[in-house]
């Protein structure tokens, strides 16, 4: 890292220090960190125009953690930007004890914040936290471009992304949960009453105490979050449906959650041929996608993909994508999948972790997969299954490792609760394929009088069973 005038600071990820021993100007400082700017060797200025890519730069705030944390949280900041179409011409961090009440960053530093917005010809700044109302109007107005906070970004590549009803209706609801309280700090018009001469040309009727703008727009959101909330309910229902038919059917779930962009569609598709879309962006996946496909000894399964997680992530995704996020919580089995390649692939466990706990997925049994070995380091990949034992790399790209996989998928998964040895007719060759697809078939052979099977099943094809048992079922 380095400071303004390219002096290096000599502050490595072991030896920050404390807050409380920071001094003054390390403490007041604002450091450029190079290297994240976007480069654009690859495109003409011809096609730049024609994007007309967002140009922005990027402020942080390093309040705790090794200065390699906080150089990662902005390179995950800027590539968040990338995916939602900037160009990022500047990053810049402020070591600081808690981010500024009023300014984010501090009323000294928006000065230099906004030279440096001058300086690069840059059009909006992004801040790597979620600022108040109070925060984000004093930005603009000192700025004098336009800022976004780094929920308000998150927000946004999800609504490029959202291709279901269902995906609209959750982005749109965390959209408009964000903006409720955040109407003032999008411009002074808002608060104006239609009273009195009002510029827009009211006139006769048009005036009296009445509603300021302001006002009528929390209402107008707050009858559109309704509205949304009741679709979603609808929603739900049919999800719950074919979810129950599942479970009645004991078909054991397996659901594939892990950090955006570690690999859980390649996953999927290298698992079960689903087709799904592959990306590399982050968030490319929103709309849960379920396949069937089986372990190596015939049981039939579901495979879900799930939306990526990150760090931070807004509070208001994770309440509109609860109807979705319960596919891991129903789940019997959780695939997380890990970017073996990325440069910290321990916070990223740490991350998915806290929103697996968040949504009340933290007790459903953890398979941790390590994606991506093609590419990775060999000694970060040996740190990662010594840090996680039982965990399995593979490489969804070329194949490596996905035997592996499923393997460790059929050991995971729950075993049907009775053992049954039982004498199905061969009229009743249906009966038999599910006893194959939905339990644990131990032997079979053909007799006289039908199919003699021992396996163990679940409770509901153990009554249907219950007319051909040879002996009583065993708990």
């Amino acid at each position: 890292m380095t400071t303004a005038d390219d002096t290096v600071m000599p502050v490595g990820p072991d030896d920050a220090p404390a807050v409380g021993d920071l001094d003054l100007e390390e403490r007041q400082a604002l450091r450029r960190v190079a290297g994240l700017s976007t480069e654009l060797a690859d495109i003409t200025e011809v096609e730049y125009r024609r994007l007309r890519l967002e140009r922005v730069v990027l402020v942080g705030v390093w309040t705790q953690g090794t200065a390699t944390d906080a150089e990662n949280s902005l390179a995950e900041l800027a590539a968040l930007a990338e995916t939602a179409g900037s160009q990022v011409l500047d990053v810049l961090v402020q070591r600081r004890g808690r981010p500024d009440p009023a300014t984010y960053i501090g009323s000294g530093k928006v000065r230099e914040l906004r030279e440096a917005v001058e300086a690069a010809g840059a059009d909006t700044v992004i801040c790597d936290g979620e600022l108040t109302p109070a925060q984000l109007r004093a930005l603009e107005d000192r700025v004098k471009v336009k800022v976004v906070d780094r929920t308000a970004l998150i927000l946004d590549i999800f609504a490029q992304h959202a291709r279901s009803k269902e995906g609209k209706t959750q982005v749109e609801l965390a959209q408009l949960q964000y903006l409720t309280q955040r109407l003032r700090g999008w411009g002074g018009q808002l608060s104006r009453q239609a009273g009195g001469r009002v510029a827009g040309g009211g006139g006769i009727g048009g005036r009296g105490p009445g509603e300021t703008k302001l006002e009528t727009d929390r209402r107008r959101i707050g009858h559109r979050i309704s509205r949304l909330r009741r679709d979603l309910a609808e929603m739900r229902t049919v999800r719950d449906t074919q979810r129950s038919g599942r479970v009645r059917h004991q078909v054991p779930a397996v659901a594939i959650a892990g950090y955006t962009n570690a690999g859980k569609s390649s996953l999927l598709n290298a698992l079960t041929d689903a087709g799904v879309l592959v990306e590399d962006a982050l968030f490319a996946t929103l709309d849960p996608t379920v396949r069937r496909t089986e372990t190596p000894d015939g049981r039939v399964y579901t495979l879900s993909d799930t939306v990526g997680f990150v760090r931070h992530l807004p509070h208001q995704l994770v309440e509109a994508f609860r109807s979705t996020l319960e596919e891991v919580v129903e789940a019997d089995l959780v695939l997380h999948v890990v970017d073996a390649a990325d440069r910290d692939p321990e916070g990223q466990l740490a991350a998915v972790r806290e929103v697996l706990a968040e949504i009340g997925a933290g007790g459903v049994p953890e398979l941790v997969v390590l994606n991506k070995t093609d590419v990775a380091d060999e000694l970060s990949v040996t740190r990662l299954l010594r840090a996680e034992p039982g965990s399995v790399p593979v490489s969804a790209r070329t194949g490596a490792g996905l035997d592996d996989l499923r393997t460790a998928i059929e050991a995971a998964l729950p075993q049907p609760a009775f053992e049954v040895d039982a004498v199905v007719p061969f009229s009743r060759g249906d009966l038999v394929s599910r006893v194959f697809e939905e339990g644990d078939v131990q032997t079979f052979t053909h007799v006289e009088a039908g199919t003699r099977l021992s396996a163990r099943v679940g409770s509901a094809l153990r009554v249907e069973l219950e007319p051909y048992l040879t002996e009583p079922a065993l708990p």
